[in-house]
């Protein structure tokens, strides 16, 4: 895919949605990185329905780490792998209150050596929250990137690579929205609506559904 239908793509989907965001429900820094630590292999709307009772009780390192592993199950136990996440963002908590003054740090490092946090994790925070240009590929950026052509990769490291590269940098901060949304609502897995689809022109798969 050459540089002028890269640019044609974000072009479109800008135009479409202008000021995109997450679907995770958050009010600061910190509620986002526990709502994406507890997004892993789980829906934003189950997310969403667990924080919408955590959050008001308890939204700070303090008050979290407060209500302990046990105390944070309870609000959270509708979320697949729940004890795993429990346990992390407790330690996540202590962590941030003893060595970031309990603020959410802006950079790769210091998130990823927060227990639960990978790179992904990491990717959304630094996008997200603090405006960093950063590719946080979940399984519809790299069905996109793999399907459209937009970034073709084996694996995810290599399309969030080749996504930094090649989206044009006036679209960097916005575009790992745009492809996750147009993969949960447009280019979904089983059966992609290329007839809805307003890239399907530009697109490059090979196999288009009408």
């Amino acid at each position: 895919m050459n540089a002028a239908k890269r640019h044609e793509i974000f072009s479109r989907l800008r135009e479409a949605n202008p000021n995109p965001v997450t679907e995770l429900e958050y009010s600061n820094p910190f509620e986002l990185l526990v709502a994406v630590t507890l997004s892993a292999q789980a829906t934003d709307v189950g997310v969403n329905k667990a924080t919408r009772k955590l959050f008001p009780v308890a939204n700070t390192p303090e008050a979290i780490y407060a209500l302990g592993v046990d105390g944070l199950k309870a609000y959270i136990k509708t979320i697949g792998l729940y004890n795993a996440k429990a346990e992390n963002i407790i330690k996540a908590c202590k962590i941030l209150m003893e060595q970031h003054n309990s603020q959410v740090p802006d950079n790769r490092e210091a998130l990823e050596a927060l227990p639960g946090v990978g790179r992904k994790t990491a990717n959304v925070v630094l996008n997200t929250a603090f405006g960093q240009p950063a590719m946080a590929v979940d399984t519809h950026i790299f069905r996109v990137s793999n399907r459209t052509r937009i970034a073709p990769g084996k694996t995810v490291l290599e399309v969030e690579k080749k996504l930094m590269r090649f989206v044009p940098k006036e679209f960097l901060i916005d575009a790992h929205h745009w492809l996750i949304l147009h993969g949960r609502y447009t280019c979904v897995a089983r059966k992609p609506r290329c007839g809805s689809c307003l890239i399907e022109d530009l697109c490059e798969y090979k196999e288009k559904l009408d």
